[in-house]
């Protein structure tokens, strides 16, 4: 019985020989464990790739053919283009549409008659004013409408007439005075005198129905010039197949330079038309006072003829 308790630890040493000797060829060919690869370092930069320039613009990059040579983008040099038109008023006219041309020509002419009325018309009222007020200082110290007759019977302006045409009336009906009285006289010297002072007044507003009609129609003239201008500026644009500034803006700026004259045609016009309508109402007030100085001149005649017994 101790013998075999002495053989158990035995065959329990021999066991575990047996099991070394068996696991020792395993770990001779399974060697150390495999090291742990760490991460590649990041590939370094292309020796040809340009740093950021300073300030944070970014530059459009350059394409390098095969070649070698070194291509700019197209955007690059399109800003720089020049404008393939001067964009002056002289030369935006002769570069516009010939009708465009034509509404310019026009407009420009009818400016020109502006001013032209306007100097005459100012010179003539002018003149018609001087005379007028002459004829008023003769008509107020007359005695009679004979005396103020006399004094302007020199005169062919239309308070002179005036006076004529009342010493004409009353010497014509001097036979009828004592049977038909003195109203057909009156009468018939004031239908004188308002004929005599709405033809002056039509007179002097000779001209002034042009500066009517250029203030009006003037601005309609011009835009319609605009818009034709436009219409072919749109059509060069789908032409061109671009919208480059260069190439839209000298069609709108002709067509709208046709609208400006317009406005420098029209705005003209029609503050020369108010001043001269002024001065024309004006001009027929004191007219109307001529009228009626020579009717209190009729007037008074008249009572001394009565008061004398026709004589």
């Amino acid at each position: 019985m101790m013998a075999r308790l002495f053989d158990f630890p035995a065959l329990l040493a021999a066991s575990l020989a047996a099991a070394l000797l068996l696991a020792s060829p395993a770990v001779a060919q399974t060697g150390p464990a495999p090291a742990i690869e760490e991460p590649a370092a990041p590939a370094a930069p292309p020796a040809d790739t340009a740093p950021a320039p300073p300030g944070g613009e970014a530059t459009a990059p350059s394409l390098t053919t095969a070649t070698g040579t070194t291509e700019e983008p197209a955007a690059a040099t399109t800003s720089a283009r020049p404008l393939p038109h001067a964009l002056s008023p002289w030369q935006m006219f002769m570069d516009a549409d010939v009708v465009v041309k034509a509404v310019m020509a026009s407009l420009a002419f009818a400016c020109f008659l502006c001013f032209t009325v306007l100097f005459y018309k100012a010179a003539e009222l002018q003149l018609a004013r001087g005379r007028l007020r002459s004829a008023l200082a003769v008509l107020r110290d007359a005695t009679d409408l004979s005396a103020a007759a006399t004094a302007l019977s020199q005169r062919s302006d239309p308070a002179a007439f005036m006076a004529r045409a009342a010493l004409e009336e009353l010497r014509r009906s001097s036979a009828a005075l004592d049977a038909a009285g003195p109203d057909g006289v009156k009468e018939r010297t004031r239908s004188i005198l308002e004929r005599t002072e709405a033809q002056a007044g039509r007179h002097l507003s000779r001209g002034t129905g042009l500066l009517a009609t250029i203030g009006s129609t003037a601005p309609f003239v011009g835009l319609f010039g605009t818009v034709w201008g436009i219409m072919n500026a749109f059509i060069g644009i789908s032409e061109a197949q671009t919208t480059n500034l260069a190439v839209v803006a000298p069609g709108i700026a002709e067509a709208l330079l046709a609208t400006a004259i317009g406005l420098v045609a029209a705005i003209p016009a029609v503050v020369i038309y108010n001043h001269f309508a002024r001065a024309i109402t004006g001009y027929r007030q004191n007219l109307a006072d001529a009228a009626a100085a020579v009717e209190r001149h009729l007037s008074r005649d008249l009572d001394f003829r009565h008061l004398t017994g026709g004589g």
